[in-house]
Parts: C-alpha cells; sequence; structure tokens
C-alpha cells in the first residue's frame, strides 16, 4: 500500500517515475518549483508519449506566498486555414478525430514553458534550459523501457493509428506495439529538445525550429502553417476562484473546463454532507458534476466567442440556488454524450512555498497520430473537438481557441496549507479532482488515501462513448446497490483502471512539512527531500 510522502525543502509528484526523478533532481540542485516542473514536462514528453508531447497544449496556475496565483494559457488557436469550408471541401461533415485534418490547431506547450521560465527568473529562478531539459534529452538520445501503458495502448488503438503518417517506423517495434521494457529512442524528438535547450522555447515558433516544424506539417498534410505558428504566444491569465469550507480553490478560465471542477465542489459543498464513501457523498457529487456540466456545455468554449463571464457563474447566490436544484435521493437523468482525452498532470512546491500545478496533453492518446518527421513531434488532434456548423464559441474558426477538458487545479486553505493538484483523463478531471479534493479537504482523509480510495466517473470508458457512472470495484456494494435504486446507470470495472485517470496532488502545511501522493493507477511517484 502506498503511504503519503513526507518532506521539508521540496516535492514533486507526476505520472512517470522517470520524470518525478528529473523535477526532485532540479530541486535539490536549488531550483524552484517552476523549474522543477518544467524538467517534468519536458521528460513526460518523451518517456509517456503516448500522453503527451510538446505537439501539445499546456496550461499553468503557479503562485508564490503572498501573491495571487497566476493562470499561464498555453493553447493555440485553430490554423488560417482551418475553416468550416475547408473541411466542406474535403467531403467531411465533421473534424476526423485522426489523422492530417484533426492536427488543426497550434501547439501552444512551448509557449507556456517559455512564460513559466520567464515567471521563474522574476522569482528569482537561475537553471538554464539545457539544465532543465537534460534528463528529457539523455531518454531521447539514450532510451527508455516503455511503460505497460504504452504498451496496451499502442495496442488497443493500434488501427486508427498504424497508417498515420511517420507513426508505425516511430512507436512500433517490428511493425508491432512495443513491449513493456523494450528502449525506446525518439533521436528526431532528442535532436528538437536539444535544439529548444539551445535556442528556447520560443524558438518553435518564430526561429529555424519553426520553419522546419511548418515544413513537416505540410508534409504530412495538415493546415497548420508558418504563419499561424508565427501569430501565437502564451497569455497570463487570471484563474477562476470559489470559496468553500476551509479554503479557497483555484482552476484555470475558458476555454478549459475548470469551471466545471469548481462548480462541482462548490455545489456538493452547499449539500453539507458529514460523511465520506456514503451515498450522500457519492451521489452528491455525481449530482454536481451533472449540473456542473451541464452549465460548462452551455456557456464554455473560445474566451473571445463566450457571451457570459465564467467567474459570473461563481457567485454565491447563483450557486446557492443551483445547489437546490439537486435531487439528494434520485438521479438526473443523464443522456449527454461524453468527452475523450488524454493528457498528464504534474506539481511541485518548493521550499519556499512557491507552488506549481501544471497540465500538458495532445488529447487522445498519441494526438492525431501524426509524426512530424525531422522534429519527431507527435501533433495533437485537440482541434477535433470543434463544431463545423452553427454559431457559438465552439465553432471552428481562424485563430479560434477550442474547448479543452485540461483544468490544473490549485487551493489555498484558510489554515496556511498550499495544495496543487489535478489528473489526465478528459470527460474525468472535475470528477476525479473533486473526489480527491473531497476526501481530503471536507472529510480529512490522509492524501495518499485520497488518491488511492476507489472512483467513480460519469462519462466515457477508456477510448470509449458511454454516459453510464463506472465505479471500481472497491466500493461497498450495498453502496452500489443504493446508487442503482436512486436511478444511477452503473457499470463496475476492476479494482484499480486508469480510465479513473492518474490523479496526483502536493500539499505544503503552514510548519514546511510538505506531503505528495502519486496514484496507483499511473507509473508516477510522489518525491521529497
Amino acid at each position: 500500500m502506498l503511504h503519503t510522502a513526507r518532506a521539508r525543502r521540496g516535492m514533486v509528484t507526476s505520472p512517470h517515475h522517470l520524470a518525478s526523478a528529473a523535477g526532485l533532481r532540479v530541486l535539490r540542485e536549488g531550483g524552484n518549483a517552476i523549474e522543477a516542473t518544467l524538467a517534468m514536462g519536458a521528460t513526460l514528453a518523451v518517456v509517456y508519449p503516448h500522453m503527451n508531447s510538446i505537439g501539445g497544449d499546456g496550461f499553468w496556475i503557479v503562485a508564490r506566498p503572498d501573491h495571487a496565483p497566476i493562470a499561464i494559457d498555453a493553447c493555440g488557436g485553430a490554423a488560417q486555414a482551418a475553416t468550416p469550408d475547408y473541411y466542406a471541401r474535403l467531403g467531411l461533415k465533421a473534424v476526423p478525430w485522426r489523422g492530417p485534418h484533426a492536427a488543426n490547431t497550434v501547439a501552444g506547450t512551448l509557449s507556456g514553458w517559455a512564460e513559466a521560465k520567464a515567471i521563474s527568473e522574476e522569482w528569482g529562478g537561475t537553471l538554464p534550459y539545457g539544465r532543465l531539459l537534460e534528463d528529457a534529452i539523455d531518454a531521447a538520445e539514450n532510451g527508455f523501457p516503455v511503460t505497460r501503458s504504452q504498451q496496451d495502448l499502442t495496442q488497443q488503438k493500434w488501427a486508427e493509428l498504424k497508417d498515420q503518417p511517420h507513426f508505425a517506423e516511430t512507436f512500433l517495434h517490428d511493425n508491432r506495439a512495443p513491449i513493456e521494457g523494450h528502449l525506446m529512442r525518439l533521436p528526431q524528438l532528442g535532436k528538437t529538445l536539444r535544439h529548444i535547450a539551445d535556442k528556447g522555447p520560443l524558438d518553435f515558433y518564430h526561429g529555424p525550429l519553426a520553419h522546419q516544424i511548418a515544413q513537416d506539417l505540410k508534409a504530412v498534410g495538415s493546415p497548420v502553417s508558418l504563419h499561424d505558428l508565427a501569430q501565437h504566444q502564451a497569455q497570463r491569465r487570471t484563474p477562476l476562484s470559489v470559496k468553500v469550507t476551509g479554503a479557497t480553490l483555484f482552476n484555470f478560465p475558458p476555454p478549459t473546463q475548470g469551471l466545471a471542477s469548481l462548480l462541482i465542489l462548490a455545489l456538493f459543498d452547499r449539500l453539507q454532507v458529514t460523511e465520506a464513501e456514503t451515498f450522500a457523498h457519492l451521489h452528491g457529487m455525481i449530482e454536481a458534476t451533472k449540473q456542473a456540466f451541464l452549465l460548462r456545455d452551455r456557456y464554455i468554449g473560445d474566451p473571445a466567442s463566450m457571451t457570459v463571464d465564467a467567474q459570473d457563474l461563481l457567485d454565491p447566490t447563483k450557486l446557492d440556488r443551483l445547489a437546490q436544484t439537486i435531487d439528494r435521493k434520485t438521479a438526473l437523468a443523464w443522456p449527454r454524450p461524453a468527452e475523450l482525452g488524454d493528457t498528464v498532470w504534474l506539481g511541485a512546491i518548493d521550499q519556499n512555498g512557491c507552488s506549481a500545478s501544471f497540465i500538458q496533453s495532445i488529447y487522445f492518446e498519441f494526438g492525431s497520430g501524426c509524426v512530424l518527421p525531422e522534429t519527431g513531434l507527435v501533433w495533437q488532434n485537440r482541434g477535433a473537438s470543434f463544431q463545423l456548423e452553427g454559431t457559438g464559441p465552439r465553432v471552428i474558426g481562424a485563430g479560434k481557441k477550442t474547448f479543452h477538458t485540461l483544468n490544473p487545479a490549485m487551493a489555498l486553505f484558510d489554515d496556511g496549507r498550499r495544495m496543487v493538484y489535478g489528473t489526465m483523463g478528459g470527460e474525468g478531471q472535475p470528477q476525479t479532482q473533486s473526489a480527491v479534493f473531497s476526501r481530503y479537504g471536507f472529510f480529512n482523509q490522509p492524501l495518499q488515501q485520497a488518491i488511492t480510495a476507489p472512483r467513480w466517473l460519469l462519462g466515457k470508458t477508456w477510448g470509449e462513448n458511454s454516459v453510464s457512472l463506472k465505479l471500481e470495484n472497491r466500493f461497498d456494494p450495498s453502496l452500489v446497490q443504493a446508487l442503482r435504486e436512486a436511478g444511477h446507470e452503473i457499470e463496475m470495472l476492476e479494482d484499480f483502471t486508469s480510465t479513473m485517470g492518474h490523479a496526483g496532488a502536493v500539499v505544503r502545511h503552514d510548519n514546511g512539512v510538505l506531503e505528495g501522493a502519486s496514484d496507483p493507477r499511473s507509473d508516477g511517484a510522489a518525491l521529497g527531500f
């Protein structure tokens, strides 16, 4: 059984132990939380290639004591050429999930690295990119052991990935999915990371690397151009926030579903449930999720096209009214479609109390499936969630930001604790965040127990659309029966499943003690010193 890791001088967590080790090395060398998180993010882009890439998007929430948290929006917009007419000429009525026409948005992750590094330097950070990318470069050039999750997901997604540009030659071994423990090398990606270490991340958008990426994108058939890359830049933004009993919660503003994560916890808090792992706990969380998702899907998309201010939806009076619509005994019918997604979350807190919550994603497993031949980048398919018809914030258009499932979280407790937490898992991200925080923040469970405990998911199973309520098989059978009797359509899954996401959390107490936890469903580790 995993136990909560504790330390004093620094703590990191990520879904892969090699990435966590890279972050811990940076903290040991005097780096701050942002620098450690950058090192972890770069390493994950190599050793967890099915989950993320520098050809995707990224979102940060960073903070230091006695200062307001800062959100970094590193989400790329749609290509100028990616219009409804573009897809109509191709004979498509929807954006495809895979392939070059799904690779229709700029990858913003590296712009977020640059902005995070700038904030780190404002906080006194001094480590150069060459040091922060050291572990990632070594893994790409000299190899890393394939994980079971990479093996399994490559096998599961074989049919839709094997014919995508340059995928097979990059990620298959003898034209088959690599076996767990196989040493995989990604030399083109290693070369790209060395270039970034030398020239900086913004060369991805404006320098020689940008020209090479644009040529690669054109070669595979993506509509993203050099002009699109040059137009992109990361933004510093104000996080959304809401007060709950004992803490103030922060999450990411649109185009992400951070609003949903805050709504679930704020609505559940108003139900005044007193015991964890009861019908009132799970049913209350699930019904709060439904109300949060209805609001999310009504309003959230490209922030420039939205008609409401997301922070206004967190007004206490509005939350009070919405909480009153929750039936405490009966499940609301739930026919809505589910969202897919694949991602990594990672976080760190240093000895000075500076904290970073970061999420990096290519959307589906291996994103669009397109690998850029000269740079070794897997390009995201985040733009597959754009709509091609109608009006509103989710309809595709030049430069528009697509709806994002990504939402890194942070909490500042009234007693002085600070917490960074998050998960991968598409539709499940707000639900897993709420499970973890409710158990730790509302019901005082130990941090690792809050992550290890059985979880639920309203929505998709891994790689399939489904609207049933999934439960890990470790829940009390009497609780499961009570949920069925309340009208929940339940599907039981195995004891531990990646369907429920790969969560993690780090907490700093007011006395300086740090706690960390990682998910037994992942390949990760929480490490401190």
